[in-house]
């Protein structure tokens, strides 16, 4: 299959994922020399869950970030629009509830969560502020968003070789590591083209969030964006 592009279109990238579901968390943790695993740590703290809170992760892959929430006692479904990817999650033995879902159009009623996260998928989906949007009708009044993605580096320097080295090394690695390199070339494309921290949070304020602050991770590298949706 050809490289999904940065049109994203919801087919060719859940296609796209469905053909790396097997190595794809591995190939991650090589990829992000580990990192990944802090990342998800912080997405967990950030959230701030309960044991009475029912949780939305979105774009869950294979379910490896729904199984980390869900050790905080809290309810958490694991919703990705790869069939595939949730399959392989169910291969790998991560006991949690698996629901296919476009981001652009979830299956659940209006305000039916207590938080919503997403981690690294939100750049996956085709518009989004609708998938924002959407993410704020299913969650109840006071509920929480938190979104962990990629960004832009905050220093400048070392901004100039990171944006230098995805595009060219992440390939590379990914023909070492993965079963379809090509899927990591459209990766690296949508991680180069993708928001800033402060427009990705004119964004989120923009779909029906209030509050909306980040924290960067890694130099920002790594963003963690948070907002409440409004009482």
């Amino acid at each position: 299959m050809s490289r999904a592009g940065l049109d994203k279109n919801p087919r060719e990238v859940a296609e796209m994922f469905g053909g790396v579901a097997r190595h794809y968390d591995w190939a991650n943790t090589v990829m992000c020399f580990g990192l990944d695993r802090y990342w998800r740590r912080a997405t967990h703290q950030a959230l701030r869950l309960t044991s009475q809170d029912l949780v939305l992760d979105l774009a869950a892959g294979t379910g490896i970030s729904t199984v980390e929430l869900s050790r905080s006692g809290a309810r958490c479904i694991a919703a990705d629009f790869s069939t595939g990817m949730l399959f392989r999650g169910r291969e790998l033995g991560r006991d949690v509830p698996m629901v296919g879902a476009d981001g652009m159009l979830l299956p659940f009623k209006d305000e039916s969560f207590d938080a919503v996260t997403v981690c690294f998928g939100l750049r996956n989906m085709q518009d989004t502020a609708a998938a924002l949007s959407e993410m704020a009708r299913v969650t109840r009044p006071g509920g929480r968003l938190v979104i962990c993605e990629f960004s832009t580096p905050t220093w400048r320097p070392f901004r100039t070789v990171y944006r230098n080295y995805v595009p060219r090394a992440l390939p590379v690695l990914a023909k070492r590591v993965s079963s379809n390199p090509e899927a990591y070339v459209y990766l690296a494309e949508s991680i180069r083209s993708w928001p800033d921290q402060r427009s990705l949070a004119n964004t989120i304020a923009g779909s029906g969030w209030g509050q909306v602050g980040w924290r960067n991770l890694t130099n920002g590298i790594v963003t963690l964006h948070r907002a409440t949706k409004p009482v």
